[in-house]
């Protein structure tokens, strides 16, 4: 019954901005937002002039986060990845633990809310702009972040909490008002926990959400051809029918959600990187040279602004922003792992930056350099920039990256659906009303993204989406102790033996 009620509401919602020209909506928004969309990039997005480029203050925010607990944690980034894939494959399952997904469905679910555009049109930039020799530093960046997801995400378990029924709410704003409050700092861990959640439900809506909507219209339009077809001028229509996908999907809560994303993530991969691998094999003879030319451009640079450094923060850029490390979201699907060792989710954690970023990424930047896409820009970027590299082997590979590229839409809109959802919770209170309202919401700014132009909307998201990591970091630095003495003891009692 609930779900009847829930499409009715959103087909009328859908209904009622049909028939609003979306240059409407994007000037209105745009007026009233782009002063306050301005003054939060200029923020959070500051940046320092450093060897002839600028550098980002928050992704170097990021990257000593992920160095300092790669050190402090022993390199349990590369110990740990045996354990970590045994974990995944259930040999330490039992069926009686608390939470409500596996711990494979915990993985896909975070996975299918940081692998989308960015791998493919975010490496294409960064390619594009920091040459080849971005990518190693992209792997770099990537492998250092594995130590973060495994401290945030062992805090999410660490610090979640079950209602009666099994439900499990968890994730940053729990264990940075509850972490902090155990170490006296009660109204600061309150304060950094409903900033956080107030960030997340911004960014869930729209970057995560409205974005992904757009993106996915773009390229669904592309794959038709430049001739006018039945969906040219319904972008609210398209919006709609993904509405209903991404309804149907989030209402049944986490457990609905893992089902999908757990054939979901594995099937938008596997097509994604067998379309990627048939062009590397196509170019194999060129491959030796093709990773030659990124080890050498990583150290000696040849017409990049801001030399080995610009290439330095091209790739640690685009790595910080792929894989989310220290951004905190992913803890919320990790929380709802079926477990009585918060470590052992954090282990299965590492596995997430390394799929997204060092697999998936450095995939996609090979493809990039060995066909050589990336010398011949021609003023495009992005997708169209990939799909150049795909279409230099095989005419019809870019619908294959229509399809991949829709998939990854649908999944970051599933995931960051239950994020956003948990955070508005968090700030107005559990309850299966409430929760259906968010969703609702959710599934209306779907609908508009696909048929609207919405720079100061994403740009005010984007400046929420890294102002969670601000939040999240600081309270890691400070119940990182916790999780050291909690990993002593999971090694004494399961791998020392």
């Amino acid at each position: 019954m609930s779900k009847l009620v829930f499409v009715a509401l959103l087909m009328f919602s859908s209904f009622a901005f049909a028939d609003v020209p979306s240059n409407g909506i994007d000037n209105t928004l745009d007026h009233y937002l782009a002063p306050i969309a301005t003054v939060f990039t200029q923020i959070i997005f500051y940046a320092i002039p450093f060897a002839g480029t600028q550098v980002p203050l928050i992704v170097i925010w990021l990257i000593i986060a992920a160095s300092v607990f790669t050190a402090y944690f022993g390199f349990l980034n590369f110990k740990g990845f045996n354990h970590a894939v045994k974990v995944i494959k259930g040999d330490y399952s039992n069926p009686n633990d608390p939470g409500e997904v596996s711990h494979f469905q915990a993985l896909t679910t975070a996975l299918s809310g940081t692998v989308g555009l960015g791998n493919i049109a975010g490496v294409a930039i960064a390619v594009s702009i920091g040459g080849p020799g971005a990518t190693f530093w992209m792997i770099v960046a990537g492998l250092l972040g594995m130590s973060t997801k495994f401290l945030e995400c062992t805090l999410g378990v660490k610090y979640r909490q079950i209602s009666p029924s099994g439900q499990v709410h968890g994730g940053p704003m729990y264990y940075l008002r509850d972490g902090l409050a155990g170490l006296g700092y009660h109204k600061a861990g309150k304060f950094l926990a409903v900033f956080f959640a107030i960030c997340c439900v911004i960014a869930s809506l729209c970057g995560s959400n409205m974005l992904q909507s757009n993106q996915a219209f773009m390229q669904f339009s592309i794959a038709l051809g430049s001739e006018p077809h039945f969906f040219s001028d319904k972008g609210w229509l398209f919006g709609f029918i993904l509405a209903l996908i991404i309804g149907f999907v989030i209402i049944g809560g986490i457990k609905s959600i893992a089902k999908v994303t757990e054939k979901v993530v594995p099937l938008m991969a596997g097509v994604y990187l067998a379309a990627a691998l048939f062009v590397l094999l196509w170019h194999f003879e060129q491959l030796p040279a093709a990773i030659s030319l990124i080890f050498k451009s990583a150290f000696l640079p040849e017409g990049v602004v801001g030399g080995m450094v610009g290439v330095i923060i091209q790739g640690f850029k685009r790595a910080t922003f792929s894989c989310e490390a220290g951004v905190g979201a992913a803890s919320i699907a990790h929380a709802t792992a079926s477990t009585k060792e918060p470590i052992r989710e954090g282990y299965v954690a590492l596995l997430e930056p390394f799929i997204d970023t060092v697999v998936i990424c450095t995939i996609t930047a090979l493809v990039i350099v060995i066909t050589g896409a990336y010398t011949s820009v021609d003023g495009i970027d992005g997708v169209a920039l990939t799909s150049r590299a795909f279409a230099s082997v095989i005419w019809w590979f870019p619908y294959l990256l229509s399809l991949a590229v829709l998939l990854f839409a649908i999944s970051t809109m599933i995931s960051w659906a239950y994020y956003g959802s948990i955070a508005w919770g968090f700030l107005v209170g559990n309850s299966r009303l409430k929760d259906l309202s968010y969703k609702l919401i959710f599934c209306i700014f779907t609908a508009i993204g696909a048929s609207v132009s919405l720079e100061s909307v994403i740009a005010i998201s984007d400046s929420m989406f890294f102002s969670m990591a601000i939040a999240n970091i600081i309270g890691l630095y400070l119940l990182a102790p916790q999780v050291k003495q909690d990993l002593k003891r999971y090694q004494m009692k399961y791998l020392d033996n």
